[in-house]
């Protein structure tokens, strides 16, 4: 592991021979690059701007640069905790933990880092460790309950990654239908609104592959859910120019859900689609506790999960 400097900020560098990572470790620990080193492609997306700036706690998401893997927790939408000594406490946009400071170590091989976060209005701790081998980078969360009582939340990785027409999503086959969550989308209907996946009809009554990335010049936005829970614990995208493959396996009773997010030029002119996989839905954590699809830790408990990311 070397420190170095990143679009203006102090930044760990993580390698071997096939891979590079980035993080910054005064950005909240986000990852900000994943390099293969075998072809020189960069898998997360990046945005034009040559400077970064750190959030304030409670910052909208969307004045900030939106490139790279942020954490998101413990809600994606803003909305009121739902319930219990908290409830109606604002949990902000995105979540709190991508716009707070998180303490951090390296582990002295140069393989290996953990950043942890104790939240100052809700109580929790939230911990990952990172580990680099061969051509997977491997993070191990653990959400610790600091209360005596129940402790809500939703996780995913806002994990935006660089895209093209010629990307695709690799999702398992058991999971064939997909609800809509994106009021901007010109496809794909009203919240709410069931497709078959990955092919289905749109509004207009056009031929749709879900699986497929659309070029920038259409100017749309998508995100959906697929109404099933991934059983499987994968999912991913392949580049089908190159073959290149990115592969997330997770544990999937810990991380049920599966959403994804697709902006093809049509939110701030971003070209990038994501997979998030979840442990609550539907982005908000209020609604999420009322359909009890949110993740529940017990009193004075732990909640741990696994993430592997491997480029193949």
């Amino acid at each position: 592991m070397t420190q170095t400097v990143y679009k203006g900020l102090p930044a760990w560098t993580l390698e071997n021979d096939a891979l590079r990572l980035t993080f910054l470790p005064g950005y909240a620990c986000k990852m900000a690059s994943l390099v293969s080193k075998k072809t020189n492609r960069e898998f997360l997306f990046q945005s034009a701007s040559p400077v970064l700036t750190v959030p304030e706690y409670g910052a909208p998401f969307s004045d900030y640069d939106s490139s790279g893997f942020d954490e998101v927790f413990p809600s994606i939408d803003a909305c009121p905790y739902p319930d219990g000594t908290w409830q109606g406490m604002p949990v902000p946009d995105h979540g709190e933990v991508w716009a707070m400071p998180w303490e951090s170590v390296r582990a002295p091989d140069g393989r290996a880092a953990k950043a942890f976060v104790r939240s100052q209005t809700l109580p929790y701790i939230l911990s990952k460790s990172i580990t680099l081998k061969d051509n997977a980078v491997l993070f191990e969360y653990c959400a610790e309950n600091t209360a005596d009582e129940d402790f809500k939340f939703i996780w995913t990785p806002h994990c935006l990654l660089a895209c093209s027409p010629a990307t695709r999503l690799l999702i398992p086959d058991n999971l064939t239908q997909i609800m809509t969550v994106e009021h901007s989308t010109k496809r794909l209907g009203p919240w709410g609104t069931l497709h078959s996946y990955p092919l289905t009809t749109d509004v207009r009554g056009l031929k749709m592959d879900l699986a497929a990335t659309e070029p920038r010049t259409v100017r749309n936005c998508e995100k959906f859910y697929f109404t099933e829970k991934n059983t499987a614990g994968w999912c991913g995208i392949e580049h089908t120019d190159t073959g290149e493959k990115l592969i997330y396996e997770y544990d999937a009773d810990k991380v049920p859900y599966l959403g994804v997010w697709k902006t093809q030029g049509g939110y701030r002119g971003d070209y990038n689609l994501a997979l998030e996989p979840c442990t609550g839905v539907y982005d908000d954590l209020y609604v999420a506790h009322k359909i009890r699809r949110a993740a529940v830790i017990g009193p004075k408990g732990r909640y741990e999960w696994k993430f592997k990311m491997t480029v193949n």
